[in-house]
């Protein structure tokens, strides 16, 4: 029998009948810890500020996550500023006379060297804003998003002051550029990595927010063209860079008042509502608060339900039957067999070729659309044409940044298409009619958002190869659409056919080895400035042809939906997951209750 006697104690509750469970976790418990030390609100307070916390995640995703993507319009005001210009010598830079790094106008002398050290920085910026997502994703499952927010926000303001320092005696002190935008871009990266836990508190809403989480960090790369607009009004440099690291100190103070320590839950996880939405109904006291109500609940799951594998076996009411089941779930599913499947591996190899497309654009774009006006002529009055051509369409590419948060959405829906009227087929379709199976709804889904994708960045790269001016218009949609697309795509099939537990290890790694893919735009570059002499013919022929490699992914994904469709293999929930992958697709939290 169960005796709860309700005494003053809280320990009396976990003494006062063997069925209880061993000692709650410290996160749980309501004695001193370091939430009430670093001030920061539990998850149910959380719960009751979600939507401050989500609208001020989007404007901090715009102004701060990945802004280098916006690369274009910085390197025009670096430029200007006099980074490396020390480098350009008599002969080689593109202005003509000069006097210590200065042209006879006095203004900043430009050159190649120059762009290939400034290209360099941008390199080792964007890569590390790829690259970090791995170690982040595990600094995230032990600490919650609480830690890496605090510390991006952090690194962002310092990488903004270090940039305002540096301008002040360029000359000497270009060098910080290297470290200001390493910096910058794993600051942004923790920034954007912490945003997207918030769309688990919103239940049916969640893949919207996460739309609008993604298109904003997308989107952000309109930030630099936004400054460079402030900038060509008259505002120094070095004001604008100490401003932009007060508001990053802005973001740490949110941070310190309005995010928890603990992960925000999954709305599938078992236990969401106990850790959330009960709680706000929960006194803080020992016998009637958190304690009381995880106790009582523990017991009363043990007590009321069956072996998760439905095989009858009895557990002892000591058992947590969740651990139990999830325990056994993850030895089933070992993450080497995820990480070896061909959905994974050739997941990579589009990723890899799409990142280093997208990312040679972004460095390279100024130097295409220079080239495009002077076709290799370098007098002073076509380069003084080119630079205002430059300065105006590297304002229009930052603006079109914007339409991420727009398509963003829309390669969500083309993933969500059917998948809640497969899932309600499924409850009532008979063992052969796998076609109701949501798992294979999924991969449809897929392979069309992949096809549509690359189909997209196939065009893209059409479209920058020939050297007509106002179709670069174009070339800039084509190139914000394909990076909104496919960051949502590639997300999408991990989820649908990868266990829940590796998502983040998945989506980490990926993007680790994307970043080290797209480090070959470097050399890309100084082959295009140096060999090519200037001309990006050849580069962008190159990488079209590399990019037909996209297509191998949804062609698997369409020979094994093909396989699957005509054996008729099921293996109950998540048969086409199983088939595709081997693994068994982890059973819902009711399921393994």
């Amino acid at each position: 029998s169960l005796s709860l006697s309700h005494t003053t104690r809280g320990d009396n509750i976990s003494a006062s009948a063997g069925l209880l469970s061993p000692p709650l976790p410290d996160r749980l418990s309501h004695g001193p810890d370091c939430r009430d030390l670093q001030m920061a609100p539990s998850l149910s307070q959380a719960y009751s500020r979600r939507w401050w916390i989500a609208v001020t995640a989007v404007f901090e995703n715009l102004i701060f996550s990945a802004v280098l993507l916006g690369w274009a319009s910085l390197l025009l005001m670096l430029t200007n500023e006099g980074f490396y210009s020390h480098l350009c010598t008599e002969g080689r830079n593109a202005t003509g006379n000069f006097t210590a790094g200065r042209d006879h106008d006095g203004t900043w002398a430009t050159c190649v060297d120059q762009a290939e050290m400034l290209n360099l920085g941008f390199t080792v910026g964007s890569f590390l804003l790829s690259a970090t997502t791995l170690p982040l994703g595990i600094l995230m499952d032990r600490h919650g998003p609480r830690i890496p927010r605090l510390v991006g926000s952090s690194c962002f303001a310092l990488s903004c002051a270090m940039i305002a320092v540096a301008s002040y005696n360029p000359a000497s002190l270009s060098a910080l550029i290297f470290l200001a935008l390493s910096l910058n871009g794993f600051g942004g990266i923790c920034i954007t990595f912490s945003s997207l836990t918030i769309p688990n508190m919103f239940g049916n809403l969640r893949s919207t927010l996460m739309s609008l989480m993604i298109g904003s960090y997308a989107s952000s790369a309109v930030t630099f063209p936004g400054i460079k607009v402030v900038y060509d009004a008259g505002v120094p440099f070095t004001v604008i860079m100490f401003t932009w690291a007060a508001l990053a100190c802005v973001v740490f103070l949110n941070c310190i008042i309005n995010w928890p320590i603990e992960t925000f839950p999954d709305p599938e996880e078992g236990d969401f509502v106990k850790k959330v939405k009960l709680n706000v109904l929960a006194l803080d006291h020992k016998v009637t608060g958190d304690r009381f109500y995880v106790h009582v609940t523990a017991v009363g799951q043990r007590l009321s339900q069956r072996s998760p594998h439905g095989d009858g076996t009895k557990r002892f009411s000591t058992e947590d039957l969740g651990e139990v089941a999830g325990a056994k779930r993850d030895d089933r599913v070992p993450f080497r067999k995820s990480v070896c499947s061909a959905i994974f591996l050739w997941s990579l190899v589009t990723m890899g070729v799409t990142q280093l497309r997208l990312i040679f654009y972004m460095g390279a774009m100024n130097k295409m659309l220079e080239f495009i006006v002077t076709h290799g002529r370098e007098s002073d009055d076509v380069l003084d044409e080119a630079n205002e051509i430059v300065n105006f369409y590297s304002s229009i590419f930052g603006i079109l940044q914007l339409l991420c948060l727009v398509t963003s959405p829309v390669i969500g829906y083309i993933m969500d298409w059917k998948i809640q009227e497969n899932v309600k087929c499924s409850e009532s379709r008979s063992q052969g009619q796998l076609k109701a199976d949501p798992s294979v709804q999924k991969l449809t889904n897929a392979i069309r958002a992949f096809v549509f994708t690359n189909l997209l960045l196939v065009a893209f790269g059409i479209t920058c190869m020939v050297n007509i001016l106002p179709l670069q218009y174009l070339t800039f949609v084509f190139h914000t659409v394909v990076r909104g697309f496919i960051h949502s795509a590639c997300g999408g099939i991990y989820a649908s056919v990868y266990p829940t537990n590796h998502f983040g290890s998945l989506i980490g790694l990926q993007s680790l080895i994307s970043a080290v893919i797209a480090l070959l735009q470097q050399p890309l570059f100084i082959l295009m400035l140096g060999p090519l002499a200037g001309n990006p013919f050849w580069v962008n022929l190159g990488l079209l042809g590399l990019s037909s490699v996209g297509f191998c992914l949804p062609g698997y994904l369409w020979y094994q939906r093909r396989q699957i469709l005509r054996g008729g293999e099921r293996t109950g929930e998540g048969g086409a997951s199983e088939a595709l992958t081997g693994n068994p697709e982890p059973a819902s939290s009711e399921t393994a209750a």
